[in-house]
């Protein structure tokens, strides 16, 4: 067997950069190398490299004539720097020998490279050394997420591959050990419980005002984290961390200020679930941030009503209260080892598109919503959630739009089955008695015109045969009658076993079951199961709600916790 080799011209030191000459490639004079610099260096991006997309797997063209309402884009002089070291790397032409195994597309599935062409998976590199190190940021990344905390007044920003599930999962764990209190609304999303089984925190819960007519929960009030505080510490114990949702998924904001004021007399970190917020405080007419107002950690899902791919969120803190170094350590534990750069560049390039006008983006779609709004508020036996619904709460997003239809004697999955079917309308979340719609940059005034016609002619067509409204659900949330017997971590580990739904009844819970969307939990293991939740999930179900998390989706049987 021959073993050939390149000839190196002076001794290989592994201490400084591998450095190669020209006359290395004398035996392939036909070939067209390209290197980078070390991605240590700020010129990790500078040199311009042809591009290699795979033979006869061209990227079609796209035509972007039909594609508009879209109000501010990068140059491609001034790339973001995460999305130019990507850009960059892709367009080496290189031999290579790395996953993925579509090898720069390559090999990349025609069923799906027919549908979204061959540059997403050009572009679906692995950590190689110019694209930086998610765990050890250096270079781009590093650089991309300064540029992130700037822009949203954090001391330190982290981007998220893993939504803001781990986001929500890295903050509790940062600031609650076992054995800990956290303190947090009934109606969190079901991260912060799979939170606290994994940091084996013991929740000590806030039931949120709710409000019947609407089958809607509000957020959280300063009062009510004074009393949870102080009833902790009647008993010799103190919280680790508070943990609040704002703004809901249905807009609702709570007094964060306040919140943070009160926490921080007590050097009690605040923890902000901000997943439905990215947008919060770049409009003179929407909310506060949970930054501006004090927060010391907030998670957002910056591809909700910003621009990034779904799946990406990024975390940020602002203060000294909590170790940051233990952020980094508990996002090692939970992100992938092997991040997609596809999802990273994405949170680089929606922080530039919103860096370029952060006062004015968000005006176009704040104009439809207001339009929108005022135009079903003359609509007969429709409904519009306002501030008025909470009043006790300072705001909501007025981008999100809520529309009830009990007055028709529809539910919301009736009347969104309908608007669906009908004139093609897809909402973001279908409740009992309503359904709300997300407004974001890519709205457009036809698309509200269609919403407009679907709701005006469901009004027409039903206010003439209304049926009784069915009143199963009572006027208190059904999660409002707490009985814990288990801290979520001992449940989730518990032996159990599965009896009939009827049966469940008084027994512990040993499954998280929430109706989905909106994710908010109406079982949580290690809480007693009450005739209020099983009747309340019932109801739902016969609804039409998907329910999420129960090993038996219909609902005939529930699993429990074996409890001596």
């Amino acid at each position: 067997m021959v073993h050939a080799s390149l000839p190196l011209s002076t001794p290989f030191n592994p201490k400084t950069p591998l450095c190669f000459s020209p006359f290395h490639f004398s035996e392939f004079p036909n070939k067209l190398f390209y290197f980078t610099p070390s991605p240590t260096v700020p010129s990790y991006c500078s040199q311009k490299r042809s591009i290699a997309l795979p033979e006869d797997r061209q990227y079609e063209t796209v035509n972007t004539a039909s594609i508009t309402n879209n109000p501010v884009s990068c140059s491609e002089s001034g790339l973001p720097p995460l999305v130019s070291a990507l850009k960059a790397s892709a367009e080496q032409n290189a031999a290579t020998f790395h996953f993925p195994g579509h090898n720069r597309g390559h090999a990349a599935p025609a069923s799906l490279t027919r549908l979204i062409g061959i540059r997403p998976y050009v572009h679906d590199l692995p950590e190689l050394p110019e694209l930086d190190n998610l765990f050890c940021p250096q270079g781009p990344i590093l650089e991309a997420q300064t540029e992130a905390a700037k822009l949203f007044g954090s001391s330190q920003t982290w981007f998220l591959v893993g939504g803001t599930t781990c986001g929500i999962q890295a903050a509790i764990m940062a600031t609650c050990s076992p054995g800990e209190f956290l303190i947090l609304p009934r109606n969190c999303h079901l991260s912060a419980i799979s939170a606290m089984v994994l940091s084996g925190a013991v929740p000590k819960y806030i039931v949120p005002e709710y409000k019947n007519d609407w089958d809607i929960a509000g957020g959280v009030t300063p009062l009510q984290v004074l009393n949870a505080i102080q009833e902790l510490e009647l008993e010799g114990k103190k919280a680790a961390a508070v943990f609040i949702t704002s703004p809901t998924y249905h807009g609702i904001c709570s007094n964060l200020s306040d919140i943070s004021e009160l926490c921080h007399s007590r050097k009690i970190p605040l923890i902000v679930d901000e997943a439905h917020g990215a947008h919060i405080g770049f409009h003179s007419e929407l909310p506060s941030s949970a930054l501006q107002q004090g927060a010391d950690l907030t998670v957002q899902s910056t591809h909700k009503v910003l621009c990034s791919l779904t799946q990406s969120s990024m975390l940020h803190m602002s203060g000294d209260i909590v170790d940051k170094g233990k952020i980094s350590r508990c996002l090692q534990t939970l992100q992938t080892t092997s991040p997609s750069y596809l999802l990273l560049a994405s949170l680089d390039a929606a922080r530039a598109q919103l860096s370029e006008s952060p006062d004015i983006v968000f005006d176009r779609a704040i104009e439809l919503a207001k339009e929108a709004k005022c135009s079903l508020k003359q609509i007969p036996g429709v409904s519009v959630l306002e501030n008025s619904s909470f009043p006790t709460f300072p705001a909501i997003d007025p981008l999100r739009l809520t529309v009830g239809f009990w007055e028709l004697g529809l539910s919301g999955y009736e009347a969104d089955e309908i608007l669906y079917r009908d004139f093609g309308i897809v909402c973001e979340l279908v409740g009992n008695k309503s359904i709300t719609y997300a407004l974001n940059l890519g709205t457009c005034r036809d698309h509200v015109q269609r919403l407009l016609s679907g709701i005006k002619h469901l009004a027409a067509t039903y206010s003439s045969i209304q049926q009784p409204e069915d009143r199963v659900v009572t006027d208190d949330a059904p999660f409002d009658d707490i009985i814990m017997s288990l801290i979520p971590r001992d449940a989730f580990f518990a032996s159990k076993r599965k009896v009939p739904v009827k049966e469940s009844i008084g027994k512990v819970a040993g499954e998280l079951v929430c109706p989905y969307p909106p994710g908010i939990p109406v079982l949580i293991p290690g809480e007693v199961i009450t005739e209020r939740a099983v009747n309340y999930l019932l109801h739902v179900r016969s609804k039409g709600a998907d329910i999420s998390g129960a090993s038996d989706p219909l609902l005939s049987s529930l699993v429990v916790c074996d409890v001596l």
